[in-house]
């Protein structure tokens, strides 16, 4: 990947920052986008000097995110490598939870990817580079009190799947990478009912997978033109029984997330 040129969204934090400083190691020049960029970030980028780009960009707006793209061609004349990263989550029932706390999901998980990815295309194309999104097990099995987070991954599952079959012939590649529960800040971030942000995860963070695991095998599929990678041994396991036996993951998913503290099934 020396030499290549790699767009990162969300990538302030969590999966998409472990990503960021991965491809920067290997010699890739990174463009890192996010809203916002802490001191933490910006310290750990200081050694890699006109290797990266920072831009403060939201992708829920469109028009960012075609900034995103256009500052990204003016710096480093091309494309190689999209990465969906930007992202968050949920917990509320269906039930309870207002509308827009959807909409935000869906802007964020689905939209931004959207835009991002179409002003993109013709760079990569030129390139035959690759479109990454980062999705969960949560695009497989739909996860209670997680529903717009579950609704924006399928989302993404489908156009992906439309995105590579449209570039059978093109030399496009498209790659879906499934983390599972990963050590990272999306939980604490989380969207309660009315919109707030519960402010502390409900999982033990300390055993769950690290970004930085998450963004080696991201690294290493991208090299290889992967098509899709579902990490930990539990997500690869909620993905095959729920092929065979959805009823009984209803019952096995509904369980384990009734256990979390302050659950909302409760």
């Amino acid at each position: 990947m020396k030499g290549k040129v790699v767009v990162i969204t969300g990538a302030s934090s969590g999966i998409g920052r472990a990503t960021a400083l991965k491809f920067l190691k290997q010699g890739s020049f990174v463009v890192l986008a996010a809203r916002t960029f802490d001191k933490n970030i910006l310290m750990d980028l200081e050694s890699f000097k006109d290797m990266y780009l920072t831009l403060n960009i939201d992708v829920t707006v469109e028009q960012d995110c075609k900034i995103l793209i256009e500052k990204t061609i003016h710096t480093f004349g091309k494309i190689d490598v999209l990465i969906n990263n930007a992202g968050i989550s949920m917990r509320a029932l269906f039930n309870d939870v207002d509308i827009d706390v959807i909409k935000r999901l869906m802007d964020v998980n689905f939209w931004g990817m959207v835009y991002c990815t179409k002003y993109a295309m013709p760079h990569l194309l030129e390139q035959n580079g690759s479109v990454v999104g980062v999705s969960s097990i949560a695009g497989f099995k739909g996860l209670p009190a997680r529903v717009g987070y579950s609704a924006s991954k399928f989302a993404m599952h489908g156009f992906l799947d439309v995105l590579r079959t449209e570039n059978f012939k093109t030399g496009l590649h498209v790659m879906l990478i499934a983390p599972g529960f990963t050590a990272s800040n999306i939980r604490q971030t989380a969207l309660l009912a009315n919109g707030q942000a519960q402010g502390q995860s409900p999982r033990h963070e300390n055993k769950m997978m690290s970004s930085e695991t998450v963004a080696e095998y991201l690294y290493e599929g991208v090299i290889k033109r992967k098509r899709t990678i579902i990490l930990t041994p539990v997500g690869k396991l909620t993905v095959l029984l729920n092929k065979f036996f959805p009823k009984l993951m209803d019952k096995l998913v509904y369980n384990d997330l009734a256990k979390e503290p302050d659950s909302p099934f409760k």
